[in-house]
């Protein structure tokens, strides 16, 4: 099997593992939308600070499910020891990381997707014009991408610890601190005014730190599974 076969396989594994069990959908989902509906009664009712606030609160509500998601795919993984096999597999081991990074980047960028017009609309924002729309679509596959990419690879270093619940928040929120500010100034430029010129800075900015994090942690997967 190559390598490409072999990332494919993982996240069409993973993939239809939780399109069968429904488990990590259902606790993000749930726990996305009662945190932008928690924030919108804690900002109050100060229409010009909801909008304000709308695409951070949007990226915590991504930021947070998504270590639910990453966290819950290794377990499964573990309980069932599919994980111990994938090493066994005669394939690269950043094809296993990149295999697992895939199918968390779809699941949380189909989430952000849908998490974004929801969240615009609940808080009296808007992105307006085609190019504005296109950024922002940028920005969200962006940011998920690389919060996917720290996700992946600290649930994998969490994974074999007793208290991975705990430690996999703590580990990984100061390394994905430039991510999501990036991500949440980019989507600040889009609703209202649509500054496309500063959120196309931002972006640019994004897109290097997912390189950088993207290139360190493939390089780095394969020291942490054989330790």
């Amino acid at each position: 099997m190559s390598d490409l076969a072999a990332v494919l396989a993982i996240a069409r594994k993973d993939l239809l593992q939780e399109l069968r069990s429904k488990a990590t959908t259902v606790a993000t989902v749930f726990f996305s939308g009662m945190t932008l509906f928690l924030m919108a009664f804690a900002l109050g009712r100060d229409q010009a600070l909801l909008a304000q606030s709308a695409p951070g609160v949007l990226w915590v509500a991504v930021v947070l499910a998504g270590v639910i998601a990453a966290a819950q795919n290794f377990q499964a993984d573990l309980e069932e020891g599919a994980f111990e096999q994938l090493l066994t597999y005669p394939v690269a081991r950043p094809a296993i990381y990149l295999g697992k990074l895939l199918a968390n980047w779809l699941y949380l960028a189909a989430l952000a997707v849908v998490l974004a017009p929801i969240a615009l609309v609940f808080y009296g924002a808007a992105v307006e014009g085609a190019s504005a729309l296109l950024v922002m679509l940028a920005t969200l596959l962006l940011g998920a991408f690389g919060f996917a990419v720290i996700a992946t690879f600290y649930a994998a270093l969490t994974a074999n610890l007793q208290a991975r619940e705990a430690l996999l928040p703590v580990l990984m929120f100061p390394i994905v601190v430039p991510i999501l500010l990036a991500a949440v100034r980019a989507s600040e430029a889009l609703v209202g005014g649509g500054d496309t010129a500063l959120a196309t800075d931002w972006l640019l900015l994004l897109a290097g730190f997912d390189l950088i994090y993207f290139v360190v942690c493939t390089a780095l997967f394969r020291v942490v599974v054989d330790e």
